[in-house]
């Protein structure tokens, strides 16, 4: 039998890979003569460049930028010569982990650091730009990206706005005619369909987990209004909420065009091709619920997997609210770990404990 294993990360347990070696291990318990195909899977968050990097043909750029603090940071991106395409990552100058939990600030983060690295990806020759937009520790709308790429945010004495999300209290007026960014063609990787504002806005779904107190979303939510309102563009559009609204400077200032991280993963990694030549399809990731239909990596998989005629098999850490609807959507079946664990180690074991009694099922 062929088998492509196709994990997602268990977040805080495993990234994708270790995940779907470990699957791998179980399925070769169960059938020592199996053939395995290992793809990494990602939704655009935190890891996707990790994830993608052996398939690009390309090289790493290594530079400080500003962190989302303010406070410089060692940030990458990856450059293909060949397709004059930059693989960015927002996290990497912009993310959740950069910060100690006890000094989150969405008010005060910036984005910054995201558009140094775009500015110097075009300065380098790209006319691709490929931005994985998930992760983020910021609720700026994206503003700080702007400003390092030569747009003026300025109030109403014509002085510089400052960072993050309270900077834009005082905008008055934005000044694109400096952006640096003509010519290039823009692709964000997001699994994000969250608008810009209201109650299922950026500041109010993602701002708790960013640090951000009740009070302090409804703030945010408020300020970010004000950006779009002094930038005459509409706050509800789908995906616009997507890393503290940096989704919303991308689409409408950039021109971006938004696209499921997932499936830029598929594509890149040629996941399709690969599963159109097994047998068996094994996905996953440390939750599958309702969440899971709108888009996430392992039902991006199953969507690809049922439409090439093959059976997809889900495991999860924990099997939510909705899970039977991923049944319906497709799955074949969702088996959660034997033992559930958050300790890489526990977790990692019962994953490849759980994919060899899956595979003796089959």
């Amino acid at each position: 039998m062929k088998f492509v294993v196709c994990m997602d990360s268990f977040k805080g347990s495993m990234s994708s890979l270790q995940a779907g070696d470990a699957v791998r291990r179980g399925i070769l318990r169960a059938h020592p003569d199996a053939e395995v195909t290992v793809i990494p899977l990602a939704d655009g968050g935190e890891g996707t460049l990790d994830a993608v990097a052996p398939y690009i043909n390309g090289i790493k750029r290594n530079l400080s930028v500003t962190g989302p603090l303010g406070n410089p940071v060692d940030a990458e991106y990856i450059y293909s010569e060949e397709t004059r395409t930059a693989y960015i990552e927002m996290a990497k100058a912009a993310g959740l982990t950069l910060i100690k939990e006890t000094e989150l600030n969405p008010l005060l983060a910036t984005t910054y650091g995201v558009g140094e690295l775009m500015k110097d990806a075009v300065m380098t020759g790209a006319k691709n730009l490929a931005i994985c937009i998930g992760g983020s520790a910021t609720n700026d709308g994206g503003a700080g990206m702007l400003q390092a790429l030569g747009a003026r945010l300025l109030d109403e004495n014509g002085n510089i706005i400052g960072p993050g999300a309270a900077g834009l209290k005082e905008l008055h007026s934005i000044d694109t005619s400096g952006l640096s960014t003509e010519g290039i063609n823009i692709t964000v990787a997001s699994d994000v369909t969250n608008p810009l504002c209201g109650p299922e806005g950026a500041s109010m779904i993602y701002g708790p987990q960013k640090g951000a107190s009740e009070e302090d979303c409804r703030v945010m939510d408020g300020y970010l209004m004000h950006f779009a309102d002094v930038a005459g563009l509409d706050p509800f559009e789908p995906g616009t909420g997507a890393a503290g609204g940096l989704g919303f400077a991308l689409m409408n200032f950039l021109g971006a065009d938004l696209k499921p991280g997932a499936d830029m993963v598929i594509e890149i990694t040629g996941a399709e091709h690969l599963i159109r030549d097994c047998d068996i399809v094994i996905t996953g990731e440390g939750r599958i619920d309702s969440q899971t239909l709108s888009g996430k990596g392992p039902y991006r998989i199953m969507k690809t997997g049922t439409k090439c005629g093959k059976d997809v098999f889900g495991i999860t850490g924990i099997p939510g609210e909705g899970c039977e609807e991923c049944i319906a959507a497709g799955f074949k079946r969702i088996v959660p770990l034997i033992t559930p664990s958050m300790v890489t180690e526990e977790a990692t074991a019962s994953l490849e404990e759980t994919a060899e009694a899956l595979s003796r099922s089959l």
